[in-house]
């Protein structure tokens, strides 16, 4: 990995053995009872999961729509705010893309108003919406390549005349156009074990983001084993968020995220040892 947002990745997953990105996905209706009403209560639940879980992650991965969507985005710079001042690498969600002049204002939003180290981009209105994100050249920019949900196959998959499906030509523009800068990876879903990888041999070492563990179903030595070949990181959200709902939400959520993360470095493990 290359550029400093990767390089900080690294050195964190190395020094706390974990591969495991904690997507924070505030939903109002699932905060415990006792938060409900407070003016901050997304903060505070987000500050209670950081503070449980930190050891275990290697990064979070706050959902921008899940904050902007109910004004919320006053507890969201608090939520990164709070990860900048523990030095933990935040990869921020946002999947936007558009033409060069709008993309400009959304990489400027993610990477200077909210201070994001990574974000999620969505490649398909071309390389020109990509650039802007690009050229901070010390953040990471993830870019949309085969996702998780079921309909991304609805045009992910069309053959194209080369004869490969779309989501792998993505790939390869990724790795062989994109990454001058050495500060691309890409979203892959844990869902999706084949597409993985086919994605893995088109890109070679692209690190790669990997949602769809936990309450999407995704199988974690499925993606784990395919996603071999790159630095890896594998996004668990609802399953660790709301594994508890009573006073100790936060002691669940570790219990959750500490399951997933031993889970990950197993089928590490195995694979570095040829013991799969």
């Amino acid at each position: 990995m290359t550029g400093q947002f990767f390089d900080r990745l690294k050195t964190r997953q190395q020094s706390l053995r974990t591969h495991l990105c904690i997507g924070l996905d505030p939903d109002l209706s699932r905060l415990p009872e006792h938060l409900r009403g407070e003016p901050d209560a997304i903060f505070r639940f987000n500050q209670a999961i950081i503070d449980a879980t930190s050891d275990l992650t290697c990064c979070y991965k706050p959902q921008n729509a899940h904050f902007t969507g109910i004004g919320a985005e006053d507890q969201l710079e608090s939520t990164i705010r709070y990860l900048k001042d523990l030095d933990v690498p935040v990869l921020l969600d946002s999947k936007r893309g558009d033409v060069d002049s709008t993309s400009v204002h959304y990489a400027r939003e993610a990477f200077e108003r909210y201070g994001a180290d990574a974000v999620t981009a969505n490649p398909y209105v071309g390389y020109d919406a990509l650039m802007p994100f690009l050229d901070y050249k010390d953040r990471g920019v993830f870019v949309l390549c085969r996702t998780s949900n079921p309909g991304g196959a609805d045009l992910q998959h069309l053959e194209l005349a080369s004869g490969d499906p779309l989501y792998v030509h993505v790939a390869r523009l990724a790795a062989e156009q994109w990454n001058q800068n050495g500060n691309v990876g890409l979203v892959v879903g844990a869902t999706r074990p084949n597409e993985l990888a086919h994605v893995r041999a088109a890109c070679g070492d692209l690190p790669f983001l990997l949602p769809g563990v936990g309450a999407q179903g995704g199988d974690i030595e499925d993606a784990v084993q395919s996603a071999a070949g790159g630095p890896i990181i594998v996004s668990a959200s609802r399953s660790v968020l709301y594994a508890g709902s009573g006073v100790d939400f936060d002691q669940s959520a570790r219990a959750a995220a500490e399951d997933t993360r031993q889970a990950i470095n197993r089928v590490i493990e195995r694979f570095n040892t040829g013991t799969r």
